[in-house]
């Protein structure tokens, strides 16, 4: 075993021998990533550590990412609809915190190692690096490892077996989430208008302002018996028939605008086809969908955007952003034009720009050192941690500072989350293990208990404040659950049961704050 006392030899060894095993699966479970730090304590128990820069460099590659990527819909999500889900996210969050300091003082449990146990109870890696920075003590990971399992399987179990146990029927609850979809989304119509309107004719469909008068898509024009696809340079003839999508009382509207309603059809002029689009030109980044030069000049409908490994559902305000892979409908004949204007370029996405990344963690440290006096001679400081995260989610909110920008793309954001977890993760198991059996002689089976407690005490009190009280519908309350604990394997899980978006959508709102939250209330458990 001498050779492991080389650095780099025992670091390579423990990540081949982690990562190998977080691929094993189980019933469809794993540990991914997360099995390093079993494989580290393992080597720790025998005397085997990394340098200390191990922690800070994973530190510091793990929480810009985190921030980078959760920075919009951190936000966004104060200005949406999703209040009552956010409100929700709190209370399970504040709900695991209580239910941690009651283990804490019921078991007299050390701080460091009861935050510990509260990030694997919620499976958090981000409130581990948090805690484990501040304390520097080797509990936080070891409390980590003995409730991080369960916490994978428990809110995996919680969420696939609660409909059942609550008496839930689930496609009631899919009935529910559509009709609300329906009163909050009109009905899409599609209408056809004969130009009669002199005030419009002769004037192209930019200088109109259609889309922004009248909320309303014109997507055909019959003229002299001939369709013919519409472009923002357009111009309205006397007698053109157009065809125009809204809503109702919105497509009312547009019958005072352009003229009255006609029966005549128009025939199919181009073959609309639906292509996916990777956002790598950079002049792009910044732009809302309707000042995009594709949605001006082609008429392109933009149907999803998946960022950073989630679905949204895009909107005329919605900003694009570097990495944002959009799919959106128009004419086949635009769609190599299109494809010149986002880029669509996989390799431009793949070219890791270090330059706003140094510059912005740089900015982080500064942040972190920031002294703000609390009384009584008390000063408090960000940290590493708290001062890197706070400027990669304004840094990634502000998008692009001339041609400087700050987005990353979702694959490059997840190689340095991972690179950054493994860092950390080796540091960390490898000092925990050097006291992991004093400590589960010290404290047996009784943690293992404590961690599950904390884990359901949450969901439970989730679901009864979700129904009860704020009436949400159970598939977008599950959605917020596995957000709110930030579990991916658990929403995973929770897919299979319907066919809306619901769960995806409330897990999308959740989530960037869910993340920061955690990480706070992290700081403040192990600092207690």
């Amino acid at each position: 075993m001498a050779f492991l006392t080389t650095d780099y030899i025992a670091f390579f060894l423990i990540v081949a021998i982690g990562m190998a095993l977080g691929r094993l699966r189980l019933r469809g479970l794993s540990l991914d990533i997360s099995a390093i730090i079993f494989v580290a304590m393992a080597f720790g128990h025998f005397g085997v550590s990394m340098p200390s820069i191990f922690q800070q460099i994973g530190l510091i590659l793990f929480m810009f990412s985190v921030g980078i990527m959760a920075g919009p819909g951190f936000f966004e999500a104060f200005r949406s609809k999703g209040l009552q889900l956010i409100f929700l996210a709190v209370v399970i969050i504040v709900s695991g915190m209580l239910a941690t300091l009651g283990m804490k003082y019921l078991f007299d449990i050390d701080s460091a190692l009861a935050t510990g146990l509260f990030t694997g109870a919620i499976t958090s890696a981000s409130g581990l690096a948090a805690a484990a920075e501040i304390s520097g003590s080797p509990l936080v990971p070891i409390g980590f490892g003995l409730a991080y399992p369960f916490g994978i399987i428990g809110i995996i179990l919680f969420v696939r077996l609660s409909p059942a146990m609550l008496g839930i029927s689930i496609p009631n609850e899919e009935k529910k989430y559509n009709d609300e979809v329906q009163a909050d989304h009109p009905e899409l119509l599609y209408r056809n208008f004969v130009v009669e309107n002199p005030n419009v004719i002769g004037k192209t469909l930019a200088e109109l302002s259609i889309r922004s008068v009248t909320h309303t898509n014109i997507s055909k024009i019959l003229r002299n018996n001939t369709p013919i696809t519409p472009t923002s340079a357009t111009t309205l003839q006397q007698n053109d028939i157009i065809r125009a999508s809204g809503s109702r009382d919105n497509l009312n509207t547009l019958s005072y605008f352009i003229g009255h309603e006609t029966q005549t059809p128009i025939p199919d002029s181009k073959k609309y086809v639906v292509r996916s689009f990777l956002i790598s030109n950079r002049r792009n980044i910044g732009k809302t969908i309707a000042e995009s030069e594709f949605f001006q000049q082609y008429n392109a409908t933009v149907t999803s955007i998946r960022r950073s490994g989630i679905d949204i559902v895009p909107h005329a305000h919605t900003r694009l952003r570097f990495g944002d892979k959009i799919t959106l409908s128009a004419p086949d004949e635009y769609m190599p034009k299109i494809g010149i204007i986002v880029g669509d370029s996989r390799e431009e996405l793949d070219q890791i720009d270090f330059l706003p990344i140094a510059v912005g963690v740089l900015l982080g440290v500064f942040i972190g050192q920031i002294q703000i006096p609390m009384g009584n001679g008390m000063d408090f400081s960000l940290g590493l941690t708290g001062g890197v995260l706070i400027a990669a989610l304004v840094l990634s909110k502000v998008g692009k500072t001339g041609n400087i920008v700050w987005n990353i793309s979702g694959t490059t954001n997840q190689y340095l989350r991972k690179l950054g977890l493994i860092f950390f993760l080796a540091y960390i198991g490898t000092e925990a293990g050097q006291k992991l059996v004093p400590t589960i002689q010290e404290h047996g089976y009784q943690m293992i208990f404590v961690g599950a407690v904390i884990s359901l005490v949450p969901m439970f009190i989730a679901v009864f404040v979700g129904r009860k009280v704020l009436k949400i519908n159970y598939l977008s309350l599950l959605g917020a659950i596995t957000g709110s604990m930030t579990s991916t394997p658990a929403l995973s899980a929770v897919e299979p049961l319907t066919r809306t978006n619901a769960p995806q959508e409330a897990y999308a709102a959740v989530y960037p704050l869910s993340l920061v939250l955690i990480i706070i209330v992290s700081q403040l458990l192990v600092s207690l």
